[in-house]
């Protein structure tokens, strides 16, 4: 007998910004994203922009801005994957049937925020953007679908970012908190499940999986951009509950297992300070409501110095979340030794773990890695919790109307079967949405072959394509995972 819940809640999840396209219709303005040119595992994507009158380009990180003083722009001879996507802005209604299909009991989604506030500073916001959410979420209610959005999902407005120099500025704090209110009202009754900031840990994880990552600089960006995050954020969950007491506010994490690459100290002390940097500096901050201890050392290290008021700890303090969710792909193993056996590919790298298999994209498969993530988790916050990204990319193989994915199958099966030991050992799991549950562009790359989903879609990584939908093998596979509550796994 497996142990999820009767009203655990199955699904799958995607991002404003990898699926809906339509990226200048419905009065849309232009977010950061609108402006990252595709790439590949061995080429990155750029963000393209002016700079004292000269164009530019520079590699982009997930969740990262612009440099200080740049004007994004849309090149003519640049590919932009998120401009038509895989147009979920025009098909949600096939999509949400096909989701309904397979059994979801919840979809998380993300708002793109230029939708509701084109350029982020209106003083009104745009009823056709709300309209256009409002009609997807009452297609999800047709079907008993529970929404769980996601707030800012790698979507700030290009004109915030380029006026408060990617949130380098209390100004974005009101903006977000803003825009957060607007979503909370308009959707009082349709949704409950409010995740402010998608994987708010990436610029902290990037910087630490490459070498160094940047210098004093860099960090100290960085951090004030996390505290600015942090604060708007508490007051996002306060307002969500004095609006709708209902409401359930969660954070979102990037989940990467850490492990030391042997017994030597130096390793131990190593991996101790990954944990304490990538994942535990923002999680504390988010479910504690404070910052850790530890939070002194990673400020002298890099000669930080925050703009933080007395008003914002006890901001902090009041706005905790209701509940951790995070995203779990793979584990990564760290050392102080030289070693020849190295990972490498999209976001990736370090030492090869050699008890574990890796991906195209030199992603370890861990399953184990989520156990013991859910189990360390939960026994530092007692918060509820949700698996809100998980996931094979792979290349698949469209033939006679289907994808054969058994692989991705295996993926996931063995990771639910790490979330059932979890559950069994006492963690309080309430969900999991699979990532990219429908094929779409890849936030790493920009490409479409790295795929997820269990609907593939007939896009390639240089836009052509019928954008037609096929239900994969994996589609009805999870059709009966869900049917049979996570006990029917072959």
């Amino acid at each position: 007998m497996a142990n999820f819940s009767n009203d655990f809640l199955w699904g799958g999840a995607t991002a404003a910004n990898q699926v809906e396209g339509g990226f200048d219709e419905g009065g849309k303005g232009l977010s950061v994203t609108d402006i990252q040119t595709a790439g590949s595992v061995a080429t990155p994507r750029y963000l393209t922009y002016t700079l004292n009158g000269e164009v530019h380009k520079s590699v982009s990180m997930p969740g990262g801005g612009l440099p200080a003083g740049a004007k994004g722009t849309v090149l003519a001879d640049e590919y932009y994957p998120n401009h038509v996507a895989i147009d979920f802005y025009h098909r949600y209604k096939e999509d949400i049937k096909l989701f309904a299909e397979m059994g979801f009991k919840t979809y998380r989604l993300s708002i793109a925020w230029t939708r509701i506030f084109p350029n982020g500073t209106e003083s009104e916001p745009n009823q056709a953007g709300l309209d256009f959410y409002r009609r997807v979420f009452e297609e999800l209610r047709k079907y008993d679908i529970e929404p769980i959005v996601t707030i800012s999902h790698y979507e700030d407005p290009l004109a915030l970012s380029e006026k408060y120099n990617d949130w380098q500025d209390r100004g974005m704090i009101d903006a977000y908190v803003k825009y957060a209110t607007t979503l909370f009202k308009e959707y009082k009754g349709l949704v409950k499940y409010w995740l402010t900031f998608n994987e708010i840990n990436s610029a902290l994880l990037m910087m630490s999986t490459f070498g160094d990552g940047g210098d004093d600089a860099d960090y100290q960006h960085a951090y004030q951009k996390l505290h600015y995050q942090f604060v708007a954020s508490a007051r996002a969950v306060q307002i969500a509950h004095e609006i709708d007491p209902a409401n359930v506010v969660g954070n979102m994490i990037c989940g990467i297992v850490y492990y030391p690459g042997s017994p030597d100290p130096q390793d131990i002390m190593l991996n101790r300070y990954n944990w304490e940097q990538n994942i535990l500096y923002c999680s504390d901050a988010q479910c504690k409501g404070e910052y850790p201890t530890f939070a002194k050392r990673l400020w002298a290290e890099h000669n930080v110095h925050l703009d933080i008021t007395d008003q914002d700890r006890a901001e902090l303090k009041a706005g905790t979340v209701d509940m951790y969710t995070f995203s779990y792909y793979m584990s990564n193993m760290v050392t102080t030794h030289d070693t020849d056996d190295k990972v490498g590919g999209n976001f990736t790298a370090g030492a090869k773990n050699p008890y574990l298999q890796y991906s195209a994209w030199g992603w370890a498969t861990d399953p184990t890695g989520l156990q013991y993530y859910l189990e360390t988790m939960y026994d530092r916050y007692h918060l509820p919790m949700m698996v809100v990204e998980n996931g094979l990319g792979e290349v698949d193989k469209f033939e006679d109307g289907t994808v054969h994915d058994d692989y991705r199958i295996d993926y996931l099966r063995q990771h639910i079967q790490a979330m059932d030991k979890a559950i069994e050992n006492g963690v309080d799991l309430r969900g999991y949405t699979t990532w990219g549950c429908i094929d779409c562009v890849s936030a790493g790359t920009g490409q479409m072959s790295k795929r997820y989903g269990f609907i593939y879609v007939d896009r390639d990584d240089q836009g052509k394509g019928t954008l037609a939908r096929y239900p994969k093998d994996s589609f009805y596979w999870y059709q009966k995972v869900i049917q049979s509550n996570g006990e029917e796994l072959d």
